[in-house]
């Protein structure tokens, strides 16, 4: 296994402190984003993630959106704390949005009947692969990256704002930006707690 893989894995980290900035240009972002896209695998070949980025205004708005369905949601006297918490995603250069595609998976479900209670776990997989792709791939290009989940409460307002399909289920919002500050201290389980080996 390449130095490089493993340098990538390891240094992919929540970071939450990031800027309206990035440190690759739009087109290199959007290269990487369709390589994990096309590349990512998935049961059955069935490719049901779905991606949607969203730069400039169009990142601000989907902030603005988590933040006035959580205030119908969260007491006055507490907002202000929630309020800097999407604050601090807003501040961000974009967003990402992962959506698996629900008809894909029916599709597969009718077809394969024998397997069909798996395809909904399959799909989460295929989905938590490609978010973890992407999440490789951009940090090691130097971007801050943090995995969101206002799902569901946010989707209604954004399929109406960016006409998304109706089969499209949003799974996790991803803001990124160029880095502001360290990620915070990690502590690792014994591996001897978590790998058995046997030959």
């Amino acid at each position: 296994m390449s130095k490089s893989f493993y340098e990538a894995v390891e240094n992919r980290r929540t970071i939450y402190g990031i800027s309206k900035e990035s440190t690759i240009s739009d087109n290199r972002l959007k290269e990487i984003i369709n390589f994990a896209v096309k590349n990512t695998p998935s049961a059955f070949n069935s490719q049901s993630s779905r991606v949607v980025v969203l730069l400039g205004k169009e990142h601000d708005k989907v902030w603005d959106i988590a933040k006035e369905e959580l205030r119908k949601i969260v007491p006055k006297e507490k907002f202000s704390e929630t309020e800097n918490k999407i604050n601090s995603f807003k501040n961000g250069y974009g967003t990402i949005l992962f959506f698996e595609d629900q008809n894909v998976v029916k599709a597969l479900q009718q077809k394969f009947s024998l397997y069909k209670d798996n395809f909904p776990v399959w799909s989460e997989q295929a989905s938590g692969m490609l978010q973890i792709n992407i999440w490789n791939a951009l940090s090691s290009e130097g971007i801050g990256i943090s995995l969101q989940h206002y799902n569901p409460l946010i989707d209604s307002e954004v399929s109406k704002e960016w006409n998304i399909p109706s089969g499209w289920k949003l799974r996790g919002e991803m803001p990124f930006g160029k880095p502001t500050s360290a990620p915070e201290q990690k502590d690792f389980s014994p591996l001897e707690d978590r790998v058995k080996f046997y030959k």
